[in-house]
């Protein structure tokens, strides 16, 4: 609550001139889009730079939220159609499931390394999936949004929502149950 009240003010103040107040919005929601940026690429310098694109147009765009819903809904909604466009321009780089690298024996005691290994290989089939798919598991698992949040966000309806996040499910159930039969 306390963030919103911030963002509210802050915005109030930079629309009064005080350009130096959006500085708190950019302290607050700086990691939070950079790691949503990362998400959707998976490449650390370029998810800042969209980072920073997005809160370049949020800045612009300030007069045009028009508070029916919380300023950080609409800024990630304005981050998340920024990143997915960016992405259909210059897609990132991925590599296909059946060329990534084998996961580790899961018998050895490797102090975590298994975990790390099956968590990179998510995070790359999520990035291998078709783009309306990984937008919402990305919005939904990755960022911690409920439907709603991420239907608003993409500007979906909810029920679409649900039907990507199932397919999305169904496909890398697919694929890594390749590599960890027991998932499957």
């Amino acid at each position: 609550m306390r963030a919103s009240n911030d963002d509210q003010a802050d915005v109030a103040k930079v629309l009064a001139g005080d350009t130096a107040a959006f500085e708190g919005i950019v302290r607050r929601w700086q990691g939070p889009l950079v790691n949503l940026a990362y998400r959707f690429c998976g490449d650390r310098g370029r998810a800042e730079e969209m980072a920073q694109e997005a809160f370049l147009r949020a800045y612009r765009a300030l007069d045009r939220w028009r508070k029916d819903a919380s300023f950080s809904t609409w800024l990630f909604a304005l981050a998340t159609n920024l990143y997915r466009t960016e992405l259909r321009r210059i897609p990132a780089r991925t590599v296909p499931l059946d060329e990534a690298a084998e996961p580790r024996d899961s018998r050895a005691v490797d102090g975590g390394v298994e975990q790390e290994s099956m968590e990179k290989a998510i995070r790359g089939a999520v990035l291998a999936l078709p783009p309306k798919y990984r937008e919402a598991l990305t919005l939904f698992y990755f960022h911690d949004m409920d439907v709603t949040a991420a239907a608003r966000s993409l500007r979906l309806p909810e029920g679409t929502v649900k039907a990507r996040l199932f397919r999305g499910r169904e496909i890398l159930r697919g694929k890594l149950a390749v590599l960890w039969p027991k998932l499957g």
